[in-house]
């Protein structure tokens, strides 16, 4: 697969780690980024795939198993950057998994697995960037919360706690880290139409049209259109944002709740 790196590339020079990198949204961030000049580390579990990403990408990007919930494995992760590419100057905490269950009905064991990744994978991914993107005169933490994030929705009670829980945690790190130059932001995607979702509904495929009919596009979002905010925001082009929200929901959150 050839990969066209686009003139003037906002990201020259830049070292990204971006995790749950082998496929969806994390694939697409790692592509971009790419065509955007950075070099990156794409981190995963899934070997094979995160193999085949890395070899269709060239020498810009390197695989590095990582699963986010191991603390060991951390240091290892941002150890790789600094082998491979000599810095880190920016880490995506992406990796996330989606788990329908109505309250009364979760196991515990369940609703900890999602908080494991989701929200103890993204408080190990910012606490271990702290050092190394120190060390490069400052970065960009970028963390994929959700439109769950923001407001709630039935059969999600463990994810939607863990994407709330990276939202303020974004917002506590931009605090502690800006006088240093690191700048930490949450993305919150709506409806994408991920291998995550498929997943989560059983593994067979899933037409989520119905979905994209109600928000104000009237359609659902692709993953390289996450990746591209994830690159903005990863960029010197959003210099001056920390601490904050960036929605990519054609919509969803701009209505209420009432019913017509």
């Amino acid at each position: 697969m050839s990969l066209t790196v686009l003139p003037g590339g906002r990201l020259e020079g830049k070292v990204a780690l971006i995790t749950g990198a082998a496929r969806g949204q994390g694939a697409a961030a790692a592509r971009r980024f790419v065509a955007e000049g950075a070099r990156v580390v794409a981190a995963d579990i899934v070997d094979e795939l995160g193999e085949k990403l890395a070899g269709e990408l060239g020498d810009a990007c390197v695989y590095q198993h990582l699963d986010v919930t191991d603390e060991a494995a951390w240091p290892v992760a941002t150890a790789r950057a600094a082998e491979a590419f000599g810095k880190l100057d920016v880490v995506v905490n992406n990796a996330g998994v989606l788990f329908f269950s109505a309250l009364e009905q979760t196991k515990l064991a369940d609703y900890e697995r999602v908080i494991r990744v989701n929200q103890i994978g993204t408080f190990l991914g910012m606490r271990a960037a702290v050092g190394p993107l120190t060390e490069a005169g400052g970065g960009s933490i970028v963390n994929v919360s959700s439109v769950e994030g923001l407001a709630g929705m039935p059969y999600l009670t463990a994810y939607t706690a863990s994407k709330f829980a990276i939202r303020g945690m974004t917002k506590v790190a931009a605090l502690e880290l800006g006088d240093r130059g690191i700048r930490v932001n949450s993305v919150h995607p709506g409806a994408v139409d991920t291998q995550m979702v498929t997943d989560a509904l059983g593994g067979a495929p899933v037409d989520l049209a119905f979905v994209g009919k109600k928000v104000a596009l009237g359609r659902v979002g692709s993953a390289d259109e996450i990746a591209a905010l994830v690159a903005f925001l990863a960029s010197d082009d959003s210099s001056y944002c920390t601490g904050s929200e960036f929605v990519a929901d054609g919509g969803a959150t701009a209505t209420h709740a009432l019913k017509v």
